[in-house]
């Protein structure tokens, strides 16, 4: 009876096994690139966010916490509000403007505040139902803001050192490009619809994206 030798075909099967290993290590490394591959994006829109998007505030509604690098690369108006003003129907235009722009890159961003005239009193949700039930705003709104003092909206700060002009009252209204550049404000008596606006945000929407 031959006795057969398995021994002669372990060597064959040594030189195999480094193969099957580097194999299934590049495959490892492979997937694990992909995987991370999938929040290279997000990541990469954080480092290019603007500086002066570059910051956090407290949503109006629940008061969760929104990176205002979300908007980059959006047109923006910045605007400073309040519930018992003699311009608070600006709300409307401001609800207009946003509805008819949106899909093109834009938005605009509401900050209540009570520092003109003491006219925003109420509490972020009383602010927040008001807005709502009176306007049915949609646009995003955050929580009661000052905007004078050591506590003052360090968005605005930005905002009036780029542009040297300040809020008078309320209802001022500043215009950021898609690049994050503040590009222009207007004063409390410019109607958001004011054609100096709609003209401007239709210009700065035909720009690209960074």
């Amino acid at each position: 009876m031959q006795v057969v030798n398995n021994k002669s075909k372990l060597p064959s099967l040594r030189k195999k096994s480094p193969r099957v290993s580097f194999f299934l290590m590049n495959l490892l490394i492979t997937t694990t690139l992909f995987l991370l591959s999938l929040s290279w994006p997000k990541e990469s829109q954080a480092m290019t966010c603007p500086p002066l998007l570059s910051q956090q505030f407290l949503r109006l509604q629940d008061e969760a916490p929104q990176n205002l690098c979300q908007y980059n690369g959006k047109v923006i108006l910045v605007v400073n509000t309040a519930s018992y003003c003699g311009f608070t129907s600006q709300y409307d235009d401001l609800e207009k403007v946003f509805a008819k722009y949106k899909d093109q890159g834009f938005v605009v961003l509401g900050f209540p505040t009570n520092d003109f005239g003491k006219q925003e009193p109420g509490n972020n949700k009383e602010i927040a139902e008001f807005c709502h039930n009176t306007y049915g705003v949609k646009f995003p709104m955050f929580a009661k803001t000052t905007l004078s003092g050591p506590d003052a909206n360090p968005l605005f700060k930005g905002l009036i050192e780029k542009t040297g002009t300040k809020p008078r009252w309320n209802f001022y209204k500043y215009i950021i490009d898609r690049q994050g550049n503040v590009v222009d404000s207007f004063n409390s008596m410019t109607s958001p619809s004011n054609k100096k606006i709609t003209s401007l945000i239709e210009k700065l929407l035909k720009e690209k994206q960074p």
